[in-house]
């Protein structure tokens, strides 16, 4: 699958988008997917627009019901992100059970899990940046409730990878399946694993009835972790040149919307923390696809460095990445922006939500 780095070629995809299609067939790896994940995690695209775009072909709300609901749990989790900080990165709800290992499990680093469409997918992952939900819901399977490694490892692993990373719909994933931001661990079989892929694989560890799954002996090809530890990013940038005398529009690798302030005279900057970036490593791929991105945005300069070293105050969209900016905080383009609280799960946040969406 390619990622066009054009906004042209993304409406293109969303107004190319069928989704009924996409609810018959979403689960299966070739199923009709709208592949804009990787947009909407850079904020290149918003819910808002991609709902907007899909009104104006004319689907209704229960035909485009399916799609907006998997756009909501995207939502559900930046709000959890906004409310948690980086408390998203600790078990939130209950410790997880049963961790023997921490690290990443070796054969699911090496993509030699013995789980043929596993590996398959793993391997073309590590180049396209790209892996199917489904695949991520299987590999966080077997890390965490299978391999018993804490989430924590394997999650950074792969949303270094990932083309589409956000720190949010990653760590909450990793702990909704890990049960500790939902109320039972996630398995999957063999026989589930063959439906999605379409293969026919058999006699693996996972070969066994949903009972049997959670009593599994570890293999131990799951025994050997890896500590991974990338390298810093090279991320090429100069010197901004600002001029004092005009507003500062100031973008994150999570706010890059080219709509941004756009046709206002003013100087726009993509900082890009090191800070940041050490404590959440990206891939070189994943760090390319945001500067091909970010060129989109006409005349913005690239900072890799802290934002208080610019010396000025900036004005921003909103972010969780964003809480030690200071200057002017624009919101963060919600479906809904006054829904707040603590929601105990996903569909206690989207029935309040579908009842708004739906009266639109």
């Amino acid at each position: 699958m390619e990622f066009p780095r054009s906004l042209e070629a993304v409406y293109q995809r969303i107004d190319s988008f069928d989704p009924l299609h996409y609810a018959r067939s979403r689960n299966f790896v070739d199923g009709g997917v709208s592949y804009l994940s990787p947009y909407l995690s850079r904020g290149f695209i918003t819910l808002p627009d991609v709902i907007a775009r899909l009104k104006n072909r004319g689907f209704s709300f229960s035909e485009m019901e399916k799609f907006i609901q998997e756009l909501a749990w995207r939502e559900y989790y930046t709000k959890t992100w906004f409310r948690l900080g980086d408390g998203i990165f600790q078990d939130i709800r209950q410790p997880q059970q049963g961790v023997v290992h921490h690290g990443i499990p070796a054969a699911i680093f090496h993509a030699q899990t013995g789980i043929d469409a596993i590996d398959e997918h793993l391997t073309s992952f590590f180049s396209s940046g790209y892996l199917h939900n489904h695949l991520r819901m299987y590999v966080a399977s077997l890390a965490c409730n299978v391999a018993h490694y804490h989430w924590s490892g394997p999650a950074a692993w792969l949303y270094y990878h990932l083309l589409d990373g956000d720190l949010a719909s990653n760590a909450l994933s990793w702990q909704w399946c890990a049960a500790t931001f939902s109320n039972k661990p996630y398995f999957a079989n063999q026989e589930n694993i063959n439906h999605y892929t379409h293969s026919e694989q058999r006699n693996t560890l996972l070969d066994c009835s949903y009972e049997e799954l959670p009593y599994l002996s570890v293999p131990d090809r799951f025994k050997e972790q890896i500590d991974f530890t990338p390298p810093e990013p090279n991320i090429p940038f100069e010197v901004p040149r600002i001029h004092t005398d005009l507003p500062t529009f100031v973008f994150s690798h999570y706010t890059l919307d080219p709509h941004f302030h756009a046709g206002e005279v003013g100087n726009r900057i993509l900082v890009m923390e090191p800070s940041h970036f050490k404590s959440f490593p990206m891939s070189p791929h994943s760090i390319q696809f945001i500067l091909d991105l970010a060129s989109q945005i006409p005349n913005l300069q690239v900072f890799y460095g802290e934002y208080a070293d610019l010396g000025c105050r900036g004005i921003f969209r909103d972010h969780p990445i964003l809480s030690h900016w200071e200057g002017t905080r624009e919101a963060y383009p919600f479906l809904a922006p006054d829904l707040i609280g603590d929601f105990p799960s996903f569909f206690s946040y989207w029935n309040p939500l579908k009842k708004r969406l739906e009266k639109e």
